[in-house]
């Protein structure tokens, strides 16, 4: 009777894992298809961001699409670094690991940065190279 009760809660586990693993392919389709419109692009579990001429976008991804997506010109932007926990880093010589990476837009018009959320450290300093050659 154990048995069946420890094979049950496995079964649950196993489908919870499948529910959870259709749903985020099927925001990385929605992604997928948005971001074709783009020169450059990248997503994670937290944001999408896409490049197209002078005009960068993101937003929060889901499983219909982007949501509250919002747009910043490239000409606006006055600064670029990248933040993980809190603190500026060295864009040539980036740490491993850290808990909260953002990319940081400094712009001419605005008191508040824009905050862009990352999961890759890699790919947040990459963002930043390419950023601040264009700008």
């Amino acid at each position: 009777m154990t048995e069946g009760l420890v094979w049950l809660a496995l079964l649950f586990v196993f489908i919870g894992l499948a529910s959870f693993g259709w749903i985020e392919y099927r925001k990385v389709e929605a992604y997928r298809v948005w971001a074709q419109s783009f020169e450059r692009a990248k997503y994670d579990i937290y944001t999408v961001l896409g490049q197209k001429g002078q005009t960068l976008t993101w937003g929060k991804p889901t499983s219909k699409g982007p949501i509250n997506l919002q747009h910043c010109s490239i000409d606006t932007i006055t600064s670029v670094l990248v933040q993980i926990d809190g603190q500026g880093i060295d864009l040539k010589n980036p740490p491993d690991k850290g808990k909260t990476i953002q990319l940081v837009l400094e712009r001419q018009s605005d008191e508040n940065p824009v905050l862009i959320p990352f999961t890759d450290i890699t790919m947040a300093v990459e963002w930043a190279q390419y950023l601040i050659t264009v700008i």
